[in-house]
């Protein structure tokens, strides 16, 4: 409860005070004299209840029970109900604000709370755990959503959902590019859903290699993730493909050195960093030295893809375009906002070229 006017802490607590009288729960009170009431209520099956009244006009209740059937919620709806119906007798009025949050459930068998890029906290609508193992790598999990289909999650990432063929539309170019007959290298991509929708459109070869790839998101995906990966990870090789379950640094330097290029690189490896400070950041080096070897294997007029980050996080985005000065050759790049579903947020993805030099 926001209040228009002073809470007279004193009066609030004796308001409210028989509402929890009536569940049988124990009061402890603790008072400061400048900063207002803090009311523990404890109830013999181990509920309890926080009431937080702040004089300059802030009144909190917060309300934690074991109870998750539906009796037990339907008995915090009627005592939230009661203590609202108190607070507005007792202000007539004056009350600017009463918010009442869902409950969160804690503890559950299926986790349903996921963070965004830039650190909100979303309540997704899982209902299943398909897949969840350690590989030597990265916990690895695989989720179902009502809304987004089977989401994959990296190590509390939410990397992708069966629903987020924007993501996969756009890291390839939007549909403004050919494939048919080009040489396309993808860095990442372990969902298979880049290389799915690519070999539709008939390369000449794709080659996928990642930096750590791991083939346990690999037999996850191909298994739990169809709807985004089709059949192209039921085998490593393919009429136009192949994966390459390899560190992609020393991929990139050995095509680099053998003079082997590509109409299209697209790095599906990380986001860029969140971290505002590349000098003090080893994995902004990391993201340096993959677009110089993709520079390296990239033809003079061909096009490299990257997702950026949430369009949020200005900083970082920023950051990583002033990384794209330092190359061992000049670039031009633009940019392009998506709106990714299971992501719940805009997110940037960047196409990068060498910059046409006249003679």
């Amino acid at each position: 409860f926001s209040l228009n006017l002073a809470a007279d802490c004193n009066a609030v607590l004796k308001a409210l005070q028989p509402i929890f009288q009536e569940q049988g729960m124990t009061e402890t009170v603790h008072n400061w004299e400048d900063h207002g009431y803090l009311v523990t209520y404890i109830k013999k099956n181990g509920s309890f209840a926080n009431l937080r009244i702040h004089p300059h006009g802030l009144v909190l209740v917060d309300l934690q029970s074991y109870n998750d059937d539906m009796k037990g919620r339907e008995e915090v709806d009627q005592l939230l109900n009661k203590v609202e119906e108190r607070m507005k007798e007792l202000f007539h009025g004056n009350i600017k604000r009463v918010k009442r949050l869902p409950a969160i459930l804690r503890g559950g068998v299926i986790d349903r709370y996921w963070p965004t890029a830039d650190g909100r906290l979303v309540e997704y609508d899982i209902d299943e755990v398909v897949y969840d193992e350690d590989s030597p790598f990265q916990n690895i999990k695989i989720l179902h959503s009502k809304q987004f289909g089977n989401i994959l999650i990296l190590s509390g990432d939410v990397n992708l959902a069966e629903s987020d063929l924007a993501y996969t539309q756009a890291i390839m170019g939007s549909g403004k590019e050919d494939y048919t007959g080009k040489e396309v290298l993808i860095l990442g991509g372990g969902d298979g859903g880049i290389l799915y929708e690519i070999v539709k459109l008939k390369p000449k070869m794709v080659t996928m290699v990642a930096s750590n790839i791991d083939q346990m998101v690999i037999d996850g995906c191909k298994k739990h993730m169809r709807k985004t990966c089709g059949d192209v990870l039921d085998n490593l090789k393919g009429e136009c493909y192949q994966v390459l379950i390899e560190d992609c640094i020393p991929v990139l330097k050995r095509y680099a050195k053998e003079g082997r290029m590509f109409d299209y690189v697209i790095n599906d490896l990380t986001a860029v960093p969140i971290s505002t400070s590349p000098e003090e950041d080893s994995t902004w080096e990391f993201l340096r030295l993959i677009l110089d070897l993709s520079m390296k294997v990239l033809k003079q007029d061909g096009k490299y893809f990257t997702q950026g980050n949430c369009i949020n996080l200005t900083d970082a985005l920023t950051l990583y375009e002033e990384q794209l000065s330092r190359l061992y050759c000049p670039v031009e790049f633009s940019k392009e906002t998506v709106c990714v579903p299971s992501y719940m947020e805009l997110w940037v993805f960047y196409t990068i070229w060498k910059k046409q030099t006249g003679i």
